[in-house]
């Protein structure tokens, strides 16, 4: 049997749910598909949300002869066989490819499409949840235009629920009584996902309680079928990288509640060890100088967190996060790497300075005998000036002291240290 989904795909455009800032009256996507002028297309957004729709719309309006491809299954053969018909007599019309998950063809099968696509013989329509500009390859996307389509919002997708129950409903001989909050729920409860919604309203009909003259979905019933369903995560897509750099730019900018947000939807999914891996990048990154000590509590935290597991672990992390967040900010220290690491890009393995080399002879050529090294233990405050970097760059500053309080003191403490061994 059919899956509800299919049965109940939109045929035309004003049955479509979301995505209106593509496909509203004049918007972008919608002028495209009006004129009947198609050109390369990638369609980049989760699942669920309407790309392979209104792919197999536009595909279904044209003359063209039409292809359909999946990326998981596709190989090299396939493609060669869909090339195969440029210049032939069904093709005369052009060539429309529709490409499902294209992320999933290696680069060489990407490339044997670009001759075809460059010239026009080949329209290709892609789709893909992960990011194009990582998963497509470069010379595809330069010759397409990337539409981003979104998770459908409740309101939107309480009508595809709504429309599901009463398609479900056409092909029962009882009636659905349905409880009041249910579509509601289910449409709350998906994660935009319009499929996933769809597969929600069906498990609820072949569950529900028999009641007299046909079947009754109750509230409790959908949100037992809905509990985790809105908890849209992968760890091997944008989703995944989406939350942790959420949680990231929220601990940066010390809003300890958005933070624990994101880090709870992490947990709730078992991403334990992402987390622990992030938060010890920001307490280095972001908090830095600024308090050092919030490294080596992260690190503890990080720790008990990995020895206790999950739930438990949710305490030493819910510690860190607000730790990091209400904590004051330099990332004077990553930028100071980032300057030297430049310049190391820039001039290469430059020579040391003699003084500095481990070596303790000299060799017939050297033409200044001896190390010359000045051991600072042995001078007042334990400084001597001394030339450190090597002769080219010896003037470099890649560290900028911090407006905080700690590296206040450290600046004054340097300046100090100067002014007194000049004297």
């Amino acid at each position: 049997m059919q899956p509800l989904a299919e049965q109940i795909r939109p045929s035309c455009l004003e049955e479509i749910v979301g995505q209106q800032h593509l496909l509203a009256p004049n918007r972008p996507l919608r002028r495209i598909i009006e004129s009947g002028r198609i050109p390369n297309m990638i369609f980049y957004g989760p699942s669920g949300v309407g790309k392979t729709t209104v792919a197999r719309m536009i595909a279904n309006s044209t003359s063209m002869s039409l292809h359909k491809l999946n990326g998981t299954t596709a190989s090299t053969s396939d493609l060669r066989d869909v090339a195969a018909e440029v210049g032939t007599l069904s093709g005369m019309h052009g060539i429309l490819l529709y490409l499902d998950e294209i992320q999933y063809l290696n680069k060489k099968q990407q490339q044997s499409l670009l001759e075809y696509i460059e010239n026009g013989q080949i329209t290709l329509i892609a789709s893909t949840t992960e990011n194009p500009y990582f998963a497509v390859y470069n010379a595809l996307i330069s010759r397409s235009t990337v539409f981003e389509f979104k998770p459908v919002s409740s309101k939107e997708m309480q009508k595809a629920v709504e429309r599901a129950f009463s398609k479900i409903q056409q092909n029962m001989p009882g009636s659905i009584q349905v409880a009041d909050g249910v579509t509601a729920h289910i449409a709350g409860g998906c994660g935009g996902d319009v499929r996933k919604a769809m597969n929600t309203v069906e498990l609820c009909v072949l569950s529900a309680e028999k009641v007299e003259n046909g079947l009754h979905v109750s509230l409790e019933l959908a949100q037992e079928l809905t509990q985790r369903s809105n908890m849209r995560y992968d760890r091997e897509n944008d989703q995944h990288y989406d939350l942790l750099s959420a949680l990231q730019k929220s601990i940066r900018g010390s809003d300890e509640n958005a933070a624990l947000h994101y880090a709870a939807r992490l947990l709730s999914a078992g991403d334990l060890l992402s987390i622990c891996r992030r938060l010890l990048v920001i307490a280095s990154e972001d908090i830095g100088l600024a308090y050092p000590q919030a490294i080596v509590i992260t690190k503890a935290c990080v720790d008990s967190a990995l020895q206790l597991g999950l739930p438990e672990a949710q305490i030493p992390i819910a510690e860190a996060i607000v730790l990091l967040a209400t904590a004051p900010k330099s990332n004077s220290a990553y930028l100071a790497m980032h300057a030297a690491m430049a310049d190391v890009e820039k001039h290469g393995a430059l020579d040391f300075p003699r003084h500095l080399q481990n070596c303790h002879f000299d060799g017939a050529e050297a033409a200044v005998k001896g190390q010359h090294y000045l051991y600072p233990h042995d001078y007042p405050h334990h400084y001597v000036k001394q030339q450190y970097l090597p002769d080219e760059i010896k003037n470099a500053v890649y560290y900028q002291f911090g407006d905080n309080k700690q590296e206040q003191a450290a600046a004054l403490y340097r300046k100090k240290l100067l002014e007194e061994t000049t004297e």
